[in-house]
């Protein structure tokens, strides 16, 4: 039995079935074998991310084969029929009699209805002998349809960024999202430097290069199982986002300062805040998820972190628990996270309009706790990692009119390398090559 194409199988039901978070459901499912090959792991991660991210398009070719509805089929025959699907339409190394087989053999031992196996292999036969059938419209086509199809997006996203983007600003932003995420770390300080990372990596069997945006972030293009890497093992890197390591520069924090992350876990920005600080000082790291803070105290015990304290406390409450108390305050805030779609390859369909709609609400409510807890003089960071202006500029805007003891400071200049002339910084993928981003920085008058 092929296990990289059973791992994948199962973890696509997991997410389909259960609403499970890919990488959280692949991860787990790899740590039952542990003496799975590179290889059949890669393998594996390729088709979980990939059938994942081609979602509805890979129903719309189901449909082109099979009378029968995607929604009606049994869970088992549903992630046989999308894997299977995704491997002929998308994956040219795959031969299609492996691809073929392979699912079907699969159906065979995890599916016990009485001719499930039999209906996939018609399926999948089908699609091999007659590919034309699911011949998708012309890549000239610019319509919101064919580009959600083709670029396998959500329609309303698509029609939303042509809206704001125009067509081919929404085509690269939709290529951008389905290429293959470069892992990203941060360099621990506390520990290591930059280039003694990339060295010690480099004899680890990884591949690496600089960032050319923050001072401490390294590219790793190639490496083997990151558990078993030794230098993650001894705390001299964190996985952390090109982008998401901006807001810690442009928070500024300063060695013997009380900072708090208002919505701190999984704890990158957190850690990173607290190696800026030489680990010295107070960081005050709250979440409204409990066991998320397990995470954030795991990262900052393997990186040698002592003074991260974590609470479990709605964001909404800070301002009244630690009032005038911190000299700078972040809000990591809750958001679409549509900046971030090419990490997270489930999350494209698990977007709703209607509860994005409801986002700024909750982040202003947040924004407004927050800003109580800063000092005379200190600094307050808003960021999210989405590029909606209800959620970014105009969530500021509206708080500063209402508060102006509060100005609005030029977060440009304090992006460690790219330095720019914007006060409030908006990075986009299709502009500016990595994750969406925005950032703010705000100072409390004296």
């Amino acid at each position: 039995m092929d296990k990289a194409r059973e791992i994948a199988m199962l973890v696509l039901m997991d997410v389909h079935e259960n609403d499970a978070y890919a990488n959280v459901s692949l991860a787990r499912e790899l740590k039952k074998s542990p003496d799975i090959k590179d290889i059949d792991r890669r393998f594996a991660t390729e088709l979980v991310y990939g059938a994942v991210k081609a979602g509805d398009t890979l129903d719309w070719i189901i449909k082109k084969y099979s009378t029968k509805l995607v929604k009606k089929l049994s869970p088992i025959v549903r992630a046989a029929l999308r894997l299977g699907v995704y491997q002929l339409f998308f994956l040219d190394k795959v031969p299609p009699s492996a691809a073929v087989n392979e699912m079907v053999e699969l159906v065979k031992k995890h599916e016990k209805r009485i001719g499930a196996s039999k209906y996939v292999n018609a399926v999948l036969r089908t699609a091999v002998r007659e590919p034309e059938r699911a011949k998708f419209p012309s890549a000239e086509d610019d319509d919101a349809d064919s580009i959600a199809l083709t670029m396998m997006h959500p329609r309303w996203l698509v029609k939303r960024w042509i809206g704001e983007f125009g067509v081919d600003e929404t085509k690269k932003l939709c290529a951008f999202d389905n290429e293959p995420a470069v892992l990203s770390i941060r360099a621990n300080t506390l520990k290591t430097s930059r280039n003694e990372l990339m060295m010690i990596m480099e004899n680890e069997g990884a591949t690496v290069e600089s960032s050319k945006w923050a001072t401490e972030g390294i590219l790793c293009t190639k490496h083997g199982n990151m558990d078993t890497m030794k230098s993650l093992a001894d705390g001299l890197w964190q996985a952390q986002d090109e982008s998401s390591m901006m807001v810690a520069h442009i928070l500024e924090p300063k060695p013997g300062e009380l900072v708090i992350d208002a919505c701190s876990a999984p704890g990158g920005k957190t850690t990173h805040i607290a190696a800026m600080m030489k680990n010295d000082g107070r960081v005050i790291a709250a979440d409204i998820y409990e066991a998320k803070l397990k995470t954030v105290e795991e990262n900052a015990a393997r990186l040698g972190i002592d003074i991260v304290e974590t609470i479990n406390m709605d964001a909404r409450e800070i301002g009244e628990e630690y009032e005038a108390m911190a000299d700078r305050v972040l809000i990591d805030a809750p958001c679409s996270g549509l900046g971030v779609l090419r990490r997270r390859p489930d999350a494209r369909w698990r977007k709703r309009l209607s509860e994005i709609n409801k986002l700024p609400k909750l982040q202003s409510e947040i924004l407004e706790s927050a800003a109580r807890a800063v000092k005379a003089g200190g600094v307050i960071v808003y960021s999210t990692c989405t590029m909606n202006h209800a959620e970014n500029e105009d969530v500021v805007r509206a708080f500063l009119a209402r508060h102006d003891e509060f100005a609005l400071e030029n977060a440009g200049q304090l992006l460690p390398i790219k330095k720019r002339d914007e006060e409030m910084i908006q990075l986009y993928p299709q502009r500016d090559g990595v994750d969406g981003f925005f950032i703010a920085r705000m100072r409390r008058k004296v």
